[in-house]
């Protein structure tokens, strides 16, 4: 997967993560997570975007653990709505399924950037 497909990818997950997050119930909590999910998701793809533009080994693997605890800190949120049955579960999975994805695919990225220094 190149740089351009991963960047649509990371927006996507954004859209659908904002997409899910503003269906949350208006209560305490719904409120709380909505606002959450919406600024690490969207994070994600912002962060991923400055990724590929950095100017040095060192500062893609800054950037790139700045995505991963981003999409960390989503795939958290995700779980706890779930966990919380605030929505059904079918609703989140497969954005759940997304955020490990793309962690996976991070994690091994940040490995390899690390050993070809």
């Amino acid at each position: 997967m190149n740089k351009d497909e991963l960047k649509k990818r990371t927006k996507d997950f954004a859209h659908r993560c904002v997409k899910l997050a503003i269906a949350l119930p208006k209560t305490q909590l719904g409120k709380h997570i909505t606002g959450q999910l919406i600024r690490c998701s969207t994070s994600v793809a912002a962060n991923y975007r400055s990724c590929c533009l950095a100017q040095s080994k060192a500062s893609f693997v800054a950037k790139l653990s700045i995505v991963l605890e981003e999409i960390d800190e989503s795939s958290f949120w995700l779980e706890f709505i779930t966990d919380e049955q605030i929505m059904k579960e079918k609703m989140v999975t497969p954005l759940l399924n997304e955020a490990l994805e793309l962690t996976s695919i991070f994690f091994a990225s940040r490995k390899t950037a690390r050993m070809n220094k």
